[in-house]
């Protein structure tokens, strides 16, 4: 099983691990379209104005630039403790076991606008680029990353589960792959999509599925699963999951 989560813009400073070598991270056939868009920010980052206006930063996000101006050579952390924000605090991966955080860097994998796929337990330095950002005389993310990575995604033996925002899962779809809608519960019965919550939920997801010594095969089992786990998990047909959760809960 593989469960691909979002980045966040926010990244975790520093870190105690070597400068990156691309070659070492999962799928290391990107290495080029990688290595392309790391010499790319680190020559935009020589023009603040351009990298501001190509990145949407503020004067005052200038330290941004100045991290990617670095790339090659600051510090590194692994993936999962890189990423910050509301889906990777309701992870929470420092606090699980040994055991489970073998399973979480094994099966959970960052889908990146500048890496295109990090494996949980890759070392990747604090970066700033978005799905939606177009670096200049690039082609689009989506162009770059569409051709090269969705074979690589579309290759995994197993169980995918998407939880990707849609400018992320649309820099490289995967054909049949679970997805997860979160919506919320009125007691009268009317339902809305959750927003602002969403990420901390498909957070809870991510954990329990790192946490689980199961491992499901297809959309049927996975829903088993996370209601095995409590959760209200309805599924219509297709590969599409939907979470229910009261509107307190939301």
């Amino acid at each position: 099983m593989l469960v691909l989560l979002p980045p966040s813009e926010t990244k975790h400073p520093g870190g105690d691990g070597p400068p990156v070598d691309l070659s070492s991270l999962t799928a290391p056939e990107l290495t080029p379209v990688r290595t392309e868009l790391v010499e790319a920010l680190v020559k935009l980052a020589d023009d603040v104005p351009a990298s501001r206006a190509a990145l949407a930063l503020s004067p005052k996000q200038d330290d941004e630039i100045e991290r990617n101006a670095a790339l090659w050579t600051s510090p590194t952390l692994p993936a999962l403790q890189r990423y910050t924000g509301v889906l990777y605090d309701a992870l929470d991966v420092r606090s699980l076991t040994r055991a489970q955080r073998a399973r979480a860097d094994r099966r959970l994998a960052v889908g990146s606008a500048l890496f295109g796929v990090v494996g949980g337990a890759d070392l990747v330095p604090a970066y700033r680029l978005s799905a939606g950002s177009t670096l200049p005389g690039q082609p689009t993310l989506r162009a770059l990353w569409k051709p090269a990575l969705s074979p690589v995604l579309a290759a995994v033996d197993g169980l995918v589960v998407d939880l990707r925002s849609g400018s992320y899962a649309a820099l490289a779809p995967v054909p049949g792959a679970v997805t997860l809608q979160v919506l919320s519960e009125r007691p009268d019965g009317t339902r809305s999509v959750v927003s602002h919550f969403n990420k901390a939920h498909k957070g809870r997801v991510a954990r329990l599925l790192a946490a689980s010594t199961a491992e499901p095969g297809d959309v049927v089992g996975l829903r088993r699963l996370l209601r095995r786990a409590g959760l209200h998990v309805e599924h219509d047909g297709g590969t599409a999951l939907t979470l229910v959760v009261p509107t307190a809960e939301a």
